[in-house]
């Protein structure tokens, strides 16, 4: 099951989220993300537990992906696909470009954001400790 985050989730997104960035809880701070009208947080439950979760912003006709990770025991399963199509689906038809950056090394992601149409439009020297990251973009119609 989707689902837009509750507070009662917040342990297992930034237990999650440390598997990404051991600085993930000093980094987002997931209960203001989910009371301050323009971020997003969504889950996907499987079995009463998430599993995995999808974060960003919607600014207008912008949405900048933050994060999204999938528990590894429940990788290759679809449920990245079914997060980020979700969240295409809750920006609606004002949605008009989504962000996010990748890092070049992290070829499995690169192929699923590309599936859904991402490309590469820059890449960031250096942006992670030891990597480039591309920004990918997705327009819509």
């Amino acid at each position: 099951m989707i689902r837009e985050a509750k507070i009662f989730d917040i342990p297992r997104i930034n237990e999650l989220g440390e598997l990404l960035n051991p600085n993930f809880r000093k980094v987002f701070n997931i209960n203001e993300m989910l009371n301050d009208g323009y971020s997003k947080v969504i889950v996907y439950e499987k079995d009463d537990k998430v599993v995995g979760f999808i974060s960003g912003t919607i600014l207008y006709d912008t949405c900048d992906i933050l994060d999204i990770v999938v528990d590894p025991q429940y990788r290759r399963k679809n449920i990245a696909s079914n997060l980020i199509s979700y969240l295409i689906s809750e920006g609606g038809e004002n949605l008009k470009l989504m962000t996010l950056e990748v890092a070049t090394k992290n070829i499995p992601a690169i192929n699923l954001y590309e599936k859904f149409g991402f490309e590469v439009v820059y890449t960031r020297k250096n942006y992670y400790k030891d990597d480039d990251a591309y920004l990918m973009a997705r327009k819509s119609e």
